[in-house]
């Protein structure tokens, strides 16, 4: 097959294999701690959660770190990015072993959520740095297969991460302060795999003769640094387009998560044990579809281009989510579990690809951390609205179908635009 013999020309590559490793060892943190996170809030046995107890936790977790994105940015095309994987993830290992402390020691939830907030605000430079870095360890021609492995992976590893936290958490009598110290252990690592990447290897590039600003002048200039990053992607229609398609198809995700997440806690089991269990299945089924999305994707922009591709998985989302949500049983939901993993991340390699084709390098880190702010308020929109339309077992017959109206007009948005691929991404 195509597909597996440019994966093993990409795994030839040493320094595209080292930038992956940061990235499995530090997603599977991530993994390992947002499963501590759901644990303790979610699935407590002590407390009675509600879908406006989710959307206020995912509004404090990831609303205040949005506004980190701008600067974020900012610095990424400021700093080593390299740099940016060591110090972050030892800084975040650090962190992670603060929270799990506070949940030791039981303190209020607001101070919980402030330490929990510095662990994920970490991770917006982290995440951007790493899809800002990949065109520096591959080829233009490897780009679109590049972007189907290393992000994947990413999320195949936070996947395994979560799974590897319900095991910790069981064979720990559910210690959830031991959970999120398994996963300080893993950005560690993270760290430590960092260093085998050379300091200059990332970027950011800078053009001949221009003096990159000290750190006073970049944060007083992050404002107007945004507005220029803003100004380029303007001028690149279809990278916007597809982070308008994304940012609204990861809002549909978003308010199916808190509906699974309900239905997991009330609706199909009386057990927070039995439901928590049933949460990493459905989030295990999830990470084949994201797998199945990285076999079949490279193949599939070569025949329909991205924009068709995104077509495509938003379509079938909209005809899949009413047929197989409505049930509200675990066996459909499953179901739409893999195939929405496979729309998510086939529309999510498709948007990377046309952004990293059109962007320049010197805004990309700009760009990539306007792309985190969208994606993390599409989230918390989403999270907020289904805390109104969800009843508290997470069956809302209006929720399903609007999500599917939207993922219906995702679809058709990208067809009246037309299917022409970004710039070259077709072709690879």
């Amino acid at each position: 097959m195509p597909v597996v013999r440019d994966l093993r020309v990409l795994l030839r590559l040493r320094d595209f294999r080292n930038l992956l490793t940061v990235r499995l060892f530090s997603q599977a943190a991530d993994g390992v701690y947002q499963v501590a996170l759901a644990t303790y809030v979610v699935f407590s046995p002590e407390k009675q959660t509600s879908p406006a107890a989710i959307a206020s936790a995912m509004a404090v977790l990831l609303l205040p770190y949005s506004a980190v994105g701008p600067f974020a940015g900012v610095l990424l095309d400021r700093w080593r990015r390299r740099q940016v994987f060591l110090y972050g993830n030892l800084l975040r290992a650090c962190l992670a072993c603060v929270t799990g402390l506070l949940i030791v020691t039981h303190v209020p939830d607001w101070l919980f959520y402030v330490s929990a907030l510095s662990v994920t605000a970490v991770n917006r430079f982290v995440l951007a740095g790493l899809a800002a870095s990949l065109p520096h360890v591959v080829g233009v021609g490897q780009l679109v297969t590049a972007n189907a492995l290393s992000p994947t992976a990413g999320t195949l590893a936070a996947t395994a991460g979560g799974g590897l936290a319900f095991l910790v958490r069981v064979l720990s009598a559910d210690s959830d302060a031991l959970v999120v110290l398994f996963g300080a252990g893993l950005y560690l690592c993270a760290a430590l795999v960092s260093l085998r990447l050379a300091v200059g290897l990332l970027g950011p590039d800078h053009p001949p003769g221009r003096s990159r600003p000290s750190l006073a002048e970049g944060a007083a200039l992050t404002v107007r640094g945004m507005a220029e990053g803003l100004r380029h992607l303007a001028g690149r229609r279809e990278a916007a387009q597809a982070l308008t398609a994304m940012t609204m198809m990861r809002f549909c995700y978003g308010a199916l998560l808190v509906t699974l997440l309900m239905l997991c806690r009330y609706s199909w089991s009386d057990d927070e044990s039995a439901g928590l269990a049933l949460l990493g299945v459905a989030i295990g089924v999830s990470g084949a579809g994201f797998f199945a999305a990285a076999v079949v994707t490279p193949w599939l922009v070569g025949r329909l281009g991205t924009r068709g591709w995104m077509t495509l998985c938003a379509g079938g989302a909209a005809v899949l989510v009413p047929a197989l949500g409505l049930f509200f049983a675990p066996g459909p939901m499953l179901v739409a579990a893999f195939a929405l993993g496979i729309a998510t991340q086939g529309a999510k390699i498709s948007t990377d690809t046309v952004v990293q084709f059109q962007v320049d390098d010197e805004f990309r880190g700009r760009v990539f951390s306007v792309y985190d702010v969208l994606f993390n308020a599409a989230f918390v929109a989403a999270a907020a609205v289904a805390s109104l339309m969800l009843p508290a077992d997470g069956r809302s017959v209006a929720l399903v179908v609007s999500v599917a109206v939207l993922y219906a007009a995702t679809a058709a948005l990208l067809q009246r635009q037309g299917r022409r691929p970004a710039k070259g991404a077709a072709q690879q």
